[in-house]
């Protein structure tokens, strides 16, 4: 844990000598939902290369930059692309740019994913508030030593997602006459496999609405470093278990472009509310 401490430090101290001003809110931008990054004002772009021990992102369709600037009239910062458990990385890791920013003073997270619909209700397209999760990969970004400094040794996450946020997106979307809005459970599954029929059953009898290869790890860390959390996943097909068809990862990524439109829509207007 020393090492790592001493990651996260020499990453912070490159980033705070280049950020125009402190970053109230960080937004995590998942698969093929990149293209808010290009709205933000008097961007400052950081490729994750350029930055100490961040880790290097393997996604196509993650774009791989840190951004600072404005959005709404609010200092961002932006993560154009995360990182997977399936990519090889510990959980500890791959939720290192979330502790950084973190320390940098960030006090917000909202975070969004492309996930697979597990609810028999939904359609393609939804946008699904996050209300809660499940955490079914094996691993969890607090295992080993606490850094005290950083956070409690048992954190709460008795409500993960800031039930204020959740109720501010749901009225930015009837405000804003955004369709196919929802509520409902992630679950997080390891991948990079995606799920059978019999996987497909149980992660719903689980109680799970949605299911995707991220965000709980970034959500716990956030919880632990104190931040307040919204969570957004794109629904980009719906899985039924007793007609499941082929899932193809270049058809998903089309869904969740077609879906990116209202979906930044629904977080401008978030923004414009906090």
């Amino acid at each position: 844990m020393e090492i790592f401490k001493q990651k996260v430090d020499e990453a912070v101290g490159f980033l705070r000598d280049r950020m125009p001003e402190v970053p109230e809110i960080v937004l995590v931008l998942g698969t093929g939902l990149s293209g808010l990054g290009e709205r933000i004002e008097s961007p400052v772009i950081l490729p994750y290369a350029e930055i100490p021990h961040f880790p290097a992102s393997t996604v196509a369709s993650h774009a791989g930059n840190l951004i600072f600037g404005r959005l709404c009239g609010k200092p961002v910062a932006v993560l154009q692309g995360r990182f997977h458990y399936y990519e090889g990385y510990s959980t500890r890791d791959l939720t290192m740019p979330i502790r950084v920013l973190a320390l940098l003073g960030v006090k917000t997270l909202i975070v969004s994913n492309s996930a697979g619909g597990l609810n028999p209700a939904f359609a393609p397209g939804t946008l699904m508030v996050v209300r809660d999760h499940l955490n079914f990969i094996p691993d969890n970004p607090l295992r080993g030593a606490n850094v005290e400094a950083w956070g409690p040794r048992f954190p709460d996450l008795s409500a993960p997602y800031d039930h204020r946020l959740v109720d501010t997106a749901l009225a930015c979307a009837a405000r804003e006459q955004i369709s196919q809005v929802a509520t409902g459970v992630y679950v997080a599954i390891p991948g990079p496999s995606l799920e059978t029929p019999a996987e497909t059953r149980y992660l719903r009898q689980c109680g799970a609405d949605a299911v995707g290869m991220s965000t709980v790890p970034e959500v716990i860390v956030a919880i632990h470093a104190g931040l307040r959390v919204l969570g957004l996943s794109v629904v980009a097909n719906v899985n039924d278990p007793d007609n499941l068809k082929p899932i193809i990862l270049e058809e998903i990524i089309a869904e969740t472009h077609k879906a990116e439109e209202r979906l930044s829509r629904l977080l401008l207007a978030v923004l414009s509310e906090i």
